[in-house]
């Protein structure tokens, strides 16, 4: 069943199907068109709904109230918790081995988190919003990659490994992520700022 309204207007199988019968106005349609308006480039429509375009001044003001956490800054605390961990395990259960496995297991962590902020903080990564996403679905790849390689490569490279210090390091690592977030804490909407 074609919709009313259809371009194909009335023709025998449009008919037999009980579709729109009556001619098309070719006019009809651009005059909704321009009663609607385009939704884009009507400033009139944005300002009634208290949408406000900024100018290039304007966006990047905004964009420095609120500046994104540096990867590199996410990766600079993870060795440093990484190294905490690894030395607070190794002095509480008096074993080197515990030292060497929660350090491996920070390793396990930080060494993809640099290989992924290195990737993403590229001029190629920065292109376009296409070639962004996509760079950031490979190097998420090569991070997990990377950190299943490592932990697999483990018991042949810190001996003895003790699992439990390397998970340790792992997870509290990994945590890291969490902290981030909380480093921008909870700020006024940007709407509010701006206002102020």
């Amino acid at each position: 069943m074609v919709p009313q309204g259809s371009p194909r207007g009335t023709t025998p199988e449009n008919t037999a199907t009980g579709a729109h019968t009556e001619p098309i106005d070719p006019g009809h349609r651009a005059s909704a068109q321009r009663e609607l308006g385009s939704g884009w480039d009507d400033d009139d429509q944005s300002a009634r709904r208290g949408f406000k375009r900024l100018s290039a001044l304007e966006a990047q003001a905004l964009r420095d109230l609120d500046p994104p956490v540096s990867p590199w800054r996410v990766v600079a605390t993870q060795v440093a918790v990484g190294f905490i961990v690894a030395c607070l395990a190794g002095a509480v259960m008096g074993s080197v081995s515990v030292f060497w496995s929660a350090l491996y297991g920070a390793g396990v962590v930080v060494v993809p988190a640099v290989l992924m902020a290195r990737g993403m903080t590229s001029r190629l990564s920065s292109v376009n919003a296409g070639v962004s996403a996509v760079s950031f679905m490979l190097w998420e790849f090569l991070k997990i990659g990377v950190s299943v390689l490592l932990l697999m490569l483990a018991p042949r490279i810190v001996e003895p490994l003790v699992w439990p210090a390397l998970l340790l390091a792992v997870l509290v690592c990994i945590k890291v992520y969490w902290v981030a977030l909380l480093w921008r804490g909870r700020k006024p909407k940007p709407v509010e700022r701006l206002k102020s």
